[in-house]
């Protein structure tokens, strides 16, 4: 959530700052502002709306003169998204200027104290009121911005990233970090700050990631300073080369990025696990497994802590894990794992889940987790990220930067990695014959090209969602292995369409959900031939015997489903334990197609962000 940017160089800041903004429009916003500093005046200009929005606004309205400048993208928490509460944030006295991702949470006290000692408030933002703290403790102390930033922090209470200058010292921004990501990327006597990299790519290679409870001092002509908040300790930069490419962040000649990552499926998986997977020798080396083999064969029970997505990978996870290496799994939303006081012991093992690394739920599940004991490994696709750092070890998904919101290859990366790992497992402690480890080796590094044929059915689906794109509500039907897939797609219609949809398992649309089924209700159900599939061909007769619209996913050449249904895409057939993996591909085209038709706005959903980095 929030997009932060900022610069301090020898080039003109504005343009960075814009494009740096528009890089980080897939996290979800809903205003945007800058601030700019042209030698004698910092000039802001800030609005309700996008980064566009802003661009017509300020090359209308400010300077756009400097090589000093901060930019930001807002997801509203403290206030409503208007002109006022959008960052950047001016002190009373004009002199500060600050960016801020995160909530302050004891806020409101500070913001009384600063009012009894004549300071006034223009917006309702946590942010202002920070500010003006650094600015009483930078005018009380008699320090330099800082130790002011430094004291200031230490005085309140929540999670921040924040970039901040001083117009009375035009040389240097500070930055600190708590909770929400931030790297500074260091040019030629240049200096980036971002929420990610994505902004400073095409500059440099170069970067730092800030720790949890670190601070920089960025200066030009001096080298960067970091110190730790709490204690004013030294803290040593670790400066790492980007792998990150300009190609990856860009469409690509693609509509909407979320398209343009559907179609990179094939490509994500094969890269998920190359140099994992050595189907014709039997192996698969993953060296966060390989060094903590032990702590998996001997554990209790395997935890997965997820959101959203990721959550749906994990209930994917679970069947795999237990179908297989025969592991008792609980799969949990990290945001309910956090605060419902469970049982760890130093016997379990929890996998944390996350596209991001960021997520600030599932960081507080693993800090939870370490403290009693638990044993944590990580899965994100983000290198560098908080959750990569936290764990204990862990995988990266290599799926490449997703731009979308609504996330699809990080979804289909994350079980891939998961399924290495489950059948890793299932290998060492020989509850999987080698001839059938053998087999699915095969499969699944046989699963892009099959992913390649689903990705055929495009035309198909269009027509099918021309049909529905209307439609007030749809319900997703799925057994075994594809019921998460049926959670996953209605979650994915949801997120981009706005449309009400629900996923069940199909047994249980008899307990309740078979009461809204009538010739109004689109109802997809994944009827593949491996599985429980004839107990789906009887929720079918079901639904059509209620008059409900059915959309079926079906493996190729089925005809009985093809019978009862109104629309049917195909997919290539594979064992169960790896049709996850193909069936959602339609669900995710079909949501795709149907949220374009309905005119919305597909990469950057309303009211979504792609990092949730706040409670």
């Amino acid at each position: 959530m929030c997009g932060i940017v900022g610069y301090i160089g020898h080039r003109d800041a504005y343009p960075v700052i814009m494009k740096g903004l528009q890089r980080l429009e897939y996290r979800g916003y809903d205003s945007a502002g800058v601030a700019l500093f042209d030698g004698d005046q910092i000039n802001l200009s800030k609005t309700k709306g996008k980064v566009e929005d802003l661009k017509l606004r300020s090359e209308k309205e400010i300077s756009l003169a400097g090589n000093l400048g901060i930019g930001h993208t807002r997801w509203a928490t403290h206030g409503v998204p208007n002109d006022c509460n959008a960052h950047p944030h001016f002190s009373n006295s004009g002199n500060l200027v600050i960016i801020h991702n995160g909530i302050i949470e004891n806020y409101e006290a500070v913001k009384k104290e600063l009012i009894k000692r004549g300071y006034s408030f223009e917006s309702e933002t946590d942010t202002e009121v920070l500010v003006n703290l650094i600015e009483e403790v930078k005018s009380k102390e008699g320090v330099k911005l800082g130790k002011a930033v430094q004291i200031a922090l230490n005085q309140v209470v929540g999670a921040y990233a924040i970039a901040v200058f001083d117009r009375t010292k035009p040389n240097e921004i500070v930055v600190a970090k708590l909770g929400s990501p931030l790297a500074i990327g260091i040019g030629d006597n240049e200096f980036f700050v971002a929420s990610d990299a994505s902004p400073f790519i095409e500059y440099t290679n170069n970067a730092i990631y800030l720790e949890d409870e670190e601070m920089a001092v960025i200066r030009l002509g001096k080298e960067i300073k970091l110190r730790k908040i709490k204690d004013d300790a030294i803290a040593y930069p670790l400066v790492q080369e980007l792998q990150l490419n300009l190609e990856a962040i860009e469409k690509g000649g693609y509509e909407h990025f979320m398209l343009k990552e559907i179609y990179e499926q094939p490509h994500a998986i094969k890269d998920t696990f190359r140099g994992r997977l050595l189907a014709d020798q039997g192996l698969i080396r993953m060296a966060g497994i390989d060094q903590n083999l032990e702590r998996f064969l001997n554990a209790n029970r395997i935890i997965v802590v997820a959101c959203g997505t990721s959550w749906h990978a994990g209930l994917v996870a679970e069947y795999i894990f237990e179908d297989l290496a025969r592991i008792p799994v609980e799969v949990e939303y990290a945001s309910e794992f956090r605060y419902r006081n469970p049982v760890i012991t130093d016997r379990d093992v929890v996998i944390a889940i996350s596209q991001s690394g960021e997520t600030a739920d599932t960081l507080a599940a693993i800090k939870l987790a370490r403290e009693r004991g638990a044993f944590v490994f990580g899965v994100c696709n983000v290198v560098g990220s908080s959750i990569a750092r936290e764990t204990d070890a862990g995988a990266y998904t290599h799926a490449g930067p997703e731009i979308g919101v609504a996330s699809t290859k990080a979804f289909t990366t994350q079980i891939t990695v998961l399924t290495l790992m489950a059948l890793k497992l299932a290998k060492a402690s020989g509850t999987l014959s080698e001839s059938r480890l053998h087999e699915m080796l095969s499969e699944l590094e046989g699963i892009p090209a099959k992913v390649t044929r689903a990705l055929e059915s495009n035309a198909l689906i269009e027509v099918i969602a021309d049909v529905y794109k209307d439609a007030a509500n749809c319900l997703y039907l799925g057994r075994g292995y594809n019921f998460p897939v049926a959670l996953e797609g209605a979650l994915k219609l949801k997120e981009i369409s706005y449309i009400h949809a629900e996923g069940y398992p199909a047994a249980e649309m008899k307990h309740g959900p078979i009461a809204l089924i009538d010739e109004h209700m689109p109802v997809i159900v994944i009827a593949t031939k491996k599985g429980h599939y004839e107990k789906v061909v009887s929720n079918i007769q079901e639904i059509k015997s209620r008059k409900g619209k059915i959309i079926a996913v079906v493996t190729e050449g089925d005809e009985q489903v093809r019978d009862l249904a109104d629309h049917v895409i195909e997919v290539p057939e594979c064992s169960e334990s790896l049709s996850p993996l193909l069936t959602t591909i339609p669900l995710q085209l079909l949501s795709y197609h149907i949220a374009v038709m309905r005119g919305c706005n597909v990469d950057q959903p309303r009211n979504l962000a792609k990092s949730v980095t706040v409670e």
